[in-house]
Formats: C-alpha cells, sequence, structure tokens
C-alpha cells in the first residue's frame, strides 16, 4: 500500500514519537534518580499522546500500525554508549534525547503543512506543546549540570 504525502507525514511523526520513548526506556538506568524522576512523566505523557494518535490515524487516514526500526534503535543505543566513554554520561544522555526533540519538532512540523482531520489536529498540538516542554526541561537539566 502506498502512502500519501500526509500520510508519510503522519507516519513520520508515530515514528519520531516511538523512537523517543523507545530511545527513553531503554536508557532510563543510565539517568540519576533526579533526572529519570524530571522526565519519566513527559514520557509517559508522550506514550498516551502516541496511542491516541495511532488510533487516529487508523481511524482518518486509513494508517496501519508498523514495528519500530529495532535496528536503528540498537546503533542509536551503542553509538550513545561509546560517547559515554569520553564524557559525562547523563550530559550526553540529556544531548541525545535533545536529538530526538529535534526530530520530532520537524516531524511535527511537517505534518502541519498538510490539511489534517479535525479530531487529529488538536492531539498534534498536544504533541508539539509536550515536545516544547520537553525541550525546555532538557535546556534546564543541561544547565544545571555544566554548573556544577
Amino acid at each position: 500500500m502506498f502512502l500519501d504525502n500526509r500520510q508519510v507525514a503522519m507516519d513520520s511523526v508515530l515514528e519520531a514519537l516511538a523512537d523517543s520513548i523507545d530511545y527513553f526506556q531503554d536508557n532510563i538506568e543510565r539517568l540519576r534518580p533526579s533526572l529519570r524522576d524530571a522526565l519519566k512523566p513527559h514520557y509517559t505523557e508522550r506514550l498516551k499522546q502516541m496511542r491516541k494518535l495511532q488510533e487516529l490515524a487508523r481511524a482518518h487516514l486509513k494508517m496501519l500500525p508498523r514495528d519500530a526500526d529495532v535496528e536503528r534503535d540498537d546503533f542509536l543505543w551503542l553509538w550513545s554508549r561509546l560517547k559515554s566513554f569520553v564524557g559525562n554520561d547523563s550530559q550526553v544522555l540529556i544531548n541525545e534525547l535533545l536529538e530526538q526533540e529535534r526530530v520530532l519538532m520537524q516531524a511535527l512540523s511537517s505534518l502541519f503543512t498538510h490539511p489534517l482531520p479535525d479530531p487529529i489536529e488538536p492531539v498534534v498540538e498536544e504533541c508539539m506543546r509536550g515536545c516544547r516542554k520537553l525541550i525546555r526541561e532538557l535546556y534546564a537539566l543541561q544547565k544545571r549540570k555544566t554548573q556544577r
């Protein structure tokens, strides 16, 4: 089944959401408890948003769910671990999480260039607000770590 441009944009958003959640969950044990506690509510909310968006995409855009790119996840995890050997593990993770947010923001921006069904648009806007909120949190955490 070929996807139209709007479906491709939605697929990119869903993939970026899933990658972001997977990366956080795969690396949660590497975070100090204070960082974990600060970030966990953001990713819990993101998981809810992603599931809601998946349901809406199925219902309104006729999209089928797909599996995550496991090889990409493994590569990102390995690359992050290698960078941690030469740098502060928490700083490396925060930078990687920020990069995930940049990818997600680009995907969300691209999706907004297409007409969206009325039930989908508020959820996408909610994802965008959540992404901005998480970016602010990550920068605040990064700033606190560099001041020490």
